[in-house]
């Protein structure tokens, strides 16, 4: 079952979509699978990091904007080559075990949506396969 969804980013950041994909595991009553979230854009990303301390999410943004600077160097004409490459770095999709119907995650553990050239109009999709 393919779960579509959308959101607004800020002009960089992550955006916790672990509701979402709560929701999507739900309404599929798959109770034991697989589930893929995807990001089918070049300038964003999924990853699975902390949901505890708002701060990680900042410290995030920093790191990525320490270690992928945006460099006069670059030839990309729209001017966001480093989005790219920390899209990239990151990566578009993160799969996650369903165990009782719910993502088995740690304690501490949330699904985020990378904006790195936002704002922008964005969706990601879940894919959930039970078995």
């Amino acid at each position: 079952m393919l779960f579509e969804f959308t959101l607004s980013t800020p002009d960089e950041g992550l955006v916790d979509v672990t509701n979402e994909v709560r929701a999507a595991i739900r309404e599929s009553g798959v109770n034991e699978g697989i589930c893929v979230v995807f990001c089918p854009h070049t300038t964003a990303a999924i990853t699975i990091n902390e949901n505890a301390d708002p701060d990680v999410k900042t410290d995030f943004v920093e790191g990525m904007n320490n270690s992928f600077p945006d460099l006069t160097i670059f030839k990309h004409a729209e001017g966001n080559s480093d989005a790219h490459i920390k899209s990239s770095s990151v990566g578009a999709s993160e799969t996650v075990i369903i165990r009782g119907g719910k993502p088995l995650l740690g304690t501490w553990q949330g699904i985020y949506f990378c904006e790195f050239d936002g704002p922008r109009n964005r969706k990601f999709f879940v894919k959930i396969i039970g078995g």
